[in-house]
């Protein structure tokens, strides 16, 4: 058996730069299911928030970003994110990311719902590639040890205490056990789950299931962020058309031309985006169509071909010229809000277990993420991470959920009508059922043949069958998270129950039965 101090399972932001903290403090093992730069970090166009600017303060960026989470942020969390947040990105300029600057200084956009321009980005549109990048050549030249290929199993736990972390080979088919005093998960979210996603084929919500099986606890589950604007093309992925654009000026039409967004929120196309996805929602089914248009066309084309250079050659290389022609957009699942719960030092409820980046739920986004906030989480609870490794000899856990506040998922609901279990099948039921407009009837329904799906599930034995094991167990938590909120709230929308509820002004908690 093989001894680190430290085991991080996933390449991602949050696993690389925790390792390039962790490394000056004990031996680090990164695992990783695919290679160092396999991660969804890089599809992150927007940018990183920071309130750096001449007319900014960490006080306008709490407000912002308390005002987007809908009354479920962690009023403590938010004040570290933003408080913190100028010191880390000088920790990312010295890791060598090349924010993008204008006469000589780093230049900041504004995208919606934050007050005033805040947004860091590198390359324009390539902020998630170019800090990634910056990264994985950093551990590439590091003492850290990278496992690329292999996919973690399971999380060895003695006495509520961290032990280590099983892993397999899929390439040669060896499974080994690495022994730690630290695991952190830092595996990204599950945005697989649903047809239409921003997400790449990685994020299969593998470090939540991980961590429900070890009896950590798993919060928040029914908040989905969906982007409101992904590329609809006939054949083509769902590319994301960052908030930024509209940020810069892109209006919103539908099909008939019309700009529909001021009916909708006074703020139009920079209200948050909630909103804004489920006002697409309306118009496309007003209009009977599968996508509205975004229009830059009014824009300088220099400014459009400058600042958004990556959408700019994706949609040229896709017969599209968005300097003269209008982009078509639809919603896309893009972001989870909850995930594995964790304190304010990225602490789980299992002494040695941590959590960082889209895998954890540190309350800092509430019900409705504020745009370019989580590359921001990132690098600020990845640091206390480590920071809190030192502070004590003995690892510690984070307070545990009174029973009364837990919730189990329910081995009961069966449904008798169940279609076959493969991934389309799992990522239409999520899409139709489990979407931006969720009705009770429709959640009790996906429940059901969750819950069937889930004990008909044979023995893993690959990458492909691990990750649909992960798959259903993040649907359920979903599932069964959003049944429970009988509300409206951020990302949650409810047509049987339209309003937001004070009685509801509190988080899902699951964790697995005694």
């Amino acid at each position: 058996m093989k001894y680190y101090d430290y085991v991080i399972v996933g390449s991602g932001i949050a696993g690389l730069y925790s390792a390039l903290l962790a490394k000056e403090y004990g031996s680090v093992l990164i695992i990783t299911k695919g290679g160092i730069e396999d991660c969804n970090t890089r599809h992150a166009q927007g940018g990183i928030a920071a309130a750096i600017g001449k007319n900014d303060s960490p006080e306008l960026h709490y407000n912002d970003t308390i005002k987007a989470g809908a009354g479920l942020c962690n009023p403590e969390a938010v004040t570290i994110l933003v408080n913190e947040a100028p010191d880390r990105i000088i920790d990312l300029i010295k890791y060598g990311v090349p924010f993008d600057t204008l006469e000589g200084e780093i230049a900041l956009a504004r995208e919606a719902a934050h007050c005033v321009p805040r947004i860091l980005h590198a390359g324009g549109d390539a902020t998630g590639e170019y800090i990634e990048d910056s990264l994985s050549r950093q551990v590439r030249m590091s003492a850290v040890t990278v496992l690329e290929y292999c996919l973690a199993t399971e999380i060895v736990i003695d006495k509520g205490e961290v032990k280590g972390v099983k892993a397999t080979d899929f390439r040669s088919g060896i499974s080994e056990e690495y022994e730690c005093r630290f695991v952190i998960l830092a595996t990204g979210g599950a945005g697989r789950l649903y047809k239409y996603t921003t997400n790449s084929d990685t994020a299969t919500g593998d470090g939540i299931a991980l961590a429900y099986r070890s009896g950590a606890e798993i919060t928040d589950m029914e908040f989905i962020q969906f982007h409101p604007t992904a590329l609809r093309l006939p054949g083509v992925w769902p590319f994301l058309i960052t908030e930024a654009v509209r940020g810069e000026g892109g209006i919103l039409r539908n099909v008939e031309g019309y700009r529909f967004m001021p009916d909708y929120a006074a703020e139009g196309e920079l209200a948050p985006r909630d909103i804004v996805a489920r006002s697409i929602v309306t118009e496309m089914r007003k209009t009977g169509s599968d996508r509205v248009f975004l229009d830059v066309t009014h824009l300088p084309s220099l400014q459009i071909t400058t600042r958004f250079p990556h959408i700019y050659r994706f949609c040229m290389d896709h017969g599209l010229d968005i300097t003269k022609g209008l982009i078509p957009v639809a919603p896309a699942a893009h972001y989870l809000m909850g995930g594995v719960k964790v304190n304010t030092w990225g602490e789980t409820n299992i002494r040695g277990l941590f959590a960082a980046g889209e895998t954890a739920c540190t309350g800092v986004h509430g019900a409705n993420r504020l745009a370019s906030n989580s590359l921001l989480e990132v690098v600020v609870f990845s640091k206390r991470i480590i920071e809190k490794t030192r502070m004590a000899e003995n690892p510690t856990a984070s307070p545990k959920t009174p029973e009364a506040n837990c919730h189990y998922l329910n081995t009961k609901v069966i449904s008798d009508n169940t279609p076959v279990l493969n991934l389309p099948n799992l990522q239409s039921l999520l899409w139709d059922e489990v979407g931006i407009v969720r009705t009770g009837d429709n959640l009790r329904r996906a429940a059901g043949v969750l819950a069937a799906w889930q004990n008909i599930l044979p023995q893993p034995t690959d990458r492909t069958s691990h990750e649909l094991s992960a798959l259903v167990l993040n649907a359920r938590l979903v599932a069964e998270a959003a049944l429970l909120r009988e509300e409206s709230r951020g990302a949650h929308y409810r047509t049987d129950f339209p309003d937001t509820s004070p009685d509801w002004q509190r988080h899902t908690v699951f964790k697995t039965a005694k």
